[in-house]
């Protein structure tokens, strides 16, 4: 492992752009899956090929099948207390997670959401106790299933907060040029006026006009990838004069065909424009990833010093407590203190990604 790697593997992090149903680990998946009776040419052959998928669509279809080998309250419980093993040997020290209860719902209609996310949490919370690990919880809302259906579970979301079950907010994945972020204006405003917090995905399957519509018409407070608003240059300067961070995931990004696989990564020069970046691994067993994978592939694209400061907008970016930021800047602060970092051995750091 180089200097780089080993350095930036050790730094503490926030993740803020993960979704739990893309951490399941492709063992797990073949054992839930056989023993739930759930076909799946992926369930077969080696292990190594269980997630393979050509395109954004295989993803999706990738995606659902897991879901549907999640069907038990234990199962999920299973993952989450997974998750926080995985995510704490990537030095995670603070998480907001995304959920899709209607995607469970869809698949087992029998399954109680309730219970399931009860059983999440004490799993979260059991784990990461001893792994220095909290983790709040994001609702997302599926545009592809329609406005109905959001505007309930962000009913359900609030409830779950309600009963203190660690859901902090929001977010809206899906078909974004089909299900516009206007079909869901007052499922957003609802969730805000409950004291939820709002994010979405917006820039990645749809243009610029995509992330403008998130900030303007759902008010959200961050965007989950957003790399197309480089097609737009005033988008981007207004992203950076309001602060709105992206939620970034490199690897993510190039295997769905958000960003060029074949170029320079955006978060460049989204990071040259003065924009909020933070890095994150999307749904890292599915795209065969780490946090700690992103912070290093972009160490090497801008130098260390620009994955501590994404480091460090994670944390400002969170919805953590006054205090648990204090805590994460400080860690983050001493991990950084005594160390010798140095500018990428390629061109100028920003521009060399």
């Amino acid at each position: 492992m180089s200097e780089t790697s080993a350095f930036v593997r050790a730094l503490p992090k926030v993740q803020l752009h993960c979704h739990l149903e893309g951490t399941v680990r492709a063992a797990t998946f073949r054992e839930l899956a056989q023993r739930h009776g759930v076909e799946s040419a992926r369930a077969a052959g080696p292990i190594e090929e269980t997630y393979a998928f050509a395109n954004f669509g295989e993803f999706l279809l990738t995606f659902a099948e897991v879901c549907k080998a999640l069907k038990e309250p234990d199962d999920y419980a299973r993952v989450a207390r997974d998750y926080v093993v995985d995510a704490a040997e990537q030095r995670v020290r603070y998480a907001e997670v995304f959920i899709s209860p209607s995607v469970w719902s869809f698949f087992h209609r029998d399954l109680d959401v309730v219970a399931t996310v009860h059983a999440m949490r004490a799993a979260l919370d059991d784990e990461g106790k001893h792994r220095r690990l909290d983790v709040n919880l994001i609702c997302d809302l599926t545009r592809n299933f329609g406005v109905e259906r959001a505007q309930a579970t962000a009913v359900q979301a609030v409830a779950l907060a309600e009963a203190r079950l660690g859901v902090v907010g929001i977010g809206l994945g899906g078909d974004e040029a089909n299900y516009p972020a206007a079909l869901f204006k007052e499922v957003y405003e609802y969730a805000r006026a409950q004291g939820l917090h709002c994010v979405a995905h917006a820039g990645e399957a749809d243009g610029p006009q995509s992330v403008r519509d998130a900030i303007d018409i759902l008010h959200v407070e961050r965007i989950g990838h957003g790399v197309r608003a480089l097609e737009d240059p005033s988008l981007v300067a207004e992203l950076a004069e309001r602060r709105i961070p992206l939620e970034l995931c490199p690897t993510s990004n190039r295997l769905t065909g958000a960003a060029a696989s074949d170029g320079p990564h955006p978060i460049g020069e989204l990071d040259a424009a003065g924009v909020v970046c933070t890095l994150d691994a999307d749904d890292p067993a599915l795209f065969s990833t780490t946090i700690s994978d992103e912070y290093a592939l972009v160490a090497g694209w801008l130098g260390e010093d620009a994955v501590v400061r994404f480091a460090r907008s994670a944390i400002e970016a969170s919805f953590a407590s006054a205090q648990r930021k204090v805590e994460l800047r400080s860690a983050l602060d001493a991990a950084t203190a005594t160390s010798l970092r140095r500018p990428p051995e390629t061109s100028v750091a920003r521009r060399s990604s």
